[in-house]
C-alpha cells in the first residue's frame, strides 16, 4: 500500500511505479530528445514517435497506432462502445478520459492551476496550453517545414497537410478532410443546419469560427494590424488584401490584355471592358454601364438637369 495515497497494489512492483508519481523521480530517459519518465513501457511508447513504429493495427480498416490503448480507443468508433457514462446525465463516452474531464463541468472542479495568473482549468492540457501564452514559446515543431504551434492538436492537424491522409469522407458527395471537425463543418452545407447563433441579431452560421468572425463587427474588435501603416482589421483576409497595396502585389491578371491587379473585384470588373457586359441601368433613360461609378457619375447629370429645369 501507497504510504501518501493508501493506493493498495497486488504486486510491488507496481506499487514502486506508482511512488514515483509522487516523487516526480524520472529514471527512463529518452536518448533521442531526453524527455523523462517514471515507467519504462512509457519510455518504450514514446520512443515510436522518434521511429514512426505503429505495431497496432486496426482490423477493419487497417489504420496501424504505436499504442495499444489508441488502438482500442479507434475501435469504438467502428464498434459505437461507448462504455463510460456520466452518472449524473447519463452522457456515454468512448474514453474514460473524456468521461473525467466531462464530469468536471457538472462538479465545477477544476483542479489544474496557473502558477503565474492562478486562472484555474478542468483539463491538464488547457492549462498547459494557457501558459504557454506567458512565456510565448510554441513548443510543438513541424519537422518536416519546422512551422511551429502552441498547441499540439494544430501540429497534428497540420502534418495531416504533408501526407495528404484524408481519413473523413462525407457520405453524401464522398469529399474527404484531414480532420473531423471540417467533415462536420462541411456536412452542415448538405443539411441547411445553421448551429450558431449571433445573440445580438440573430444571424446564423454552419461554423463556430464564422460566427466568431461575425461578431467583431458588432464589437469593433480588430485583431489584425498592418506592421507597415497600423491599420487595423477585424478579419485576416481583409488585412492580407491591404497589404497588397504596400507590397505593390498584383496578383489578378486579365488573360486579354495582361493588365493586372491587386483585387479579384477589380479584375472582375476590369474584364467587362472587354466583355461588353453592362450590368448597371439607368432608372430615367435605361443607359447601361458597367460599373457602378459610371452609372453614379451618369446618374448625377439627370440630377443636374433636373434641378436646371
Amino acid at each position: 500500500m501507497c504510504d501518501i495515497c493508501n493506493k493498495a497494489f497486488s504486486q510491488r512492483r507496481n506499487l514502486i511505479r506508482h511512488q514515483r508519481m509522487h516523487s516526480d523521480e524520472r529514471p527512463y530517459v529518452c536518448d533521442v530528445c531526453n524527455k523523462a519518465y517514471s515507467d519504462k513501457h512509457i519510455l518504450i511508447n514514446h520512443k515510436r514517435i522518434h521511429s514512426g513504429e505503429r505495431p497496432y493495427v486496426c482490423d477493419v480498416c487497417n489504420k496501424a497506432f504505436s499504442h495499444m490503448s489508441s488502438l482500442k480507443r479507434h475501435k469504438r468508433l467502428h464498434s459505437g462502445e461507448r462504455p463510460y457514462v456520466c452518472d449524473v446525465c447519463n452522457k456515454a463516452y468512448s474514453d474514460k478520459g473524456n468521461l473525467i474531464y466531462h464530469k468536471r463541468k457538472h462538479s465545477g472542479e477544476r483542479p489544474y492551476v496557473c502558477d503565474v495568473c492562478n486562472k484555474a482549468y478542468s483539463d491538464k492540457s488547457n492549462l498547459i496550453y494557457h501558459k504557454r501564452k506567458h512565456s510565448g514559446e510554441p513548443p510543438y515543431v513541424c519537422d518536416v517545414c519546422n512551422k511551429a504551434y502552441s498547441d499540439k492538436r494544430n501540429l497534428i492537424r497540420h502534418i495531416h497537410e504533408h501526407s495528404g491522409e484524408r481519413s473523413y469522407v462525407c457520405d453524401v458527395c464522398n469529399k474527404a478532410y484531414s480532420h473531423m471537425s471540417s467533415l462536420i463543418r462541411h456536412k452542415h452545407k448538405h443539411s441547411g443546419e445553421r448551429p450558431y447563433v449571433c445573440d445580438v441579431c440573430n444571424k446564423a452560421y454552419s461554423d463556430k469560427s464564422s460566427l466568431t468572425r461575425h461578431k467583431r463587427i458588432h464589437s469593433g474588435e480588430r485583431h489584425y494590424t498592418c506592421e507597415v501603416c497600423n491599420k487595423a482589421f477585424s478579419k485576416k483576409r481583409n488585412l492580407i488584401k491591404h497589404k497588397r497595396i504596400h507590397s505593390g502585389e498584383r496578383r489578378y491578371t486579365c488573360e486579354v490584355c495582361n493588365k493586372a491587379f491587386s483585387k479579384k473585384r477589380n479584375l472582375i470588373k476590369h474584364k467587362r471592358i472587354h466583355s461588353g457586359e453592362r450590368l448597371y441601368s439607368c432608372e430615367v433613360c435605361n443607359k447601361a454601364f458597367s460599373q457602378q461609378s459610371s452609372l453614379n457619375i451618369h446618374q448625377h447629370m439627370h440630377s443636374v438637369e433636373g434641378a436646371d429645369n
